[in-house]
Parts: C-alpha cells; structure tokens; sequence
C-alpha cells in the first residue's frame, strides 16, 4: 500500500503540496482535473485553498476528494525521507 497523505497546502496554480505518512513531500497539480466533473468547482481559487488532509487523502467542503494513491504516485518528489 502506498503512503497516505499526512498533511496538505494549497500552492498557486492549483496545485498541492503534500506531506505523505512516509515523510516524502510531493506537489500534486491538480489543473487536469477542474474541468472534470465534480472537480470543476476547484477553479474557484478561494475554494481551491479550503482543501484539508482527512482520512489519509485531500478533501475540500462539497465532499471532492483524490484517491490518495493517485496522489502518491502522479506527484513530483520535492524530498524523500531520510
């Protein structure tokens, strides 16, 4: 199983920093998704910036959230634990 998210922070460019359980720190850019669905309210900056960490995965308020195994895999390492 892959890690799961720890914690999480908006960036600009709707993307996402995250924390894994692991330690590894990835960004996750979540701009294929905001004309998808469900997903096309995250356009919206200010609601972008209201996602959390929950249940080991990022959620925003109307219940949108991302596998978390998408997330560990398609981000860009920024640091690997040590």
């Amino acid at each position: 199983m892959n890690p799961r998210v720890a914690s999480v922070n908006p960036l600009s460019g709707y993307r996402l920093r995250i924390v894994f359980t692991n330690g590894e720190v990835g960004v996750y850019d979540c701009r294929p998704l905001l004309y998808f669905g469900v997903f096309s309210e995250l356009r919206e900056e200010s609601y972008f910036g209201q996602v959390r960490a929950e249940l080991g995965t990022v959620v925003w308020p109307h219940e949108q959230d991302i596998c978390p195994d998408t997330l560990y895999l398609d981000s860009k390492r920024e640091r690997r634990p040590a």
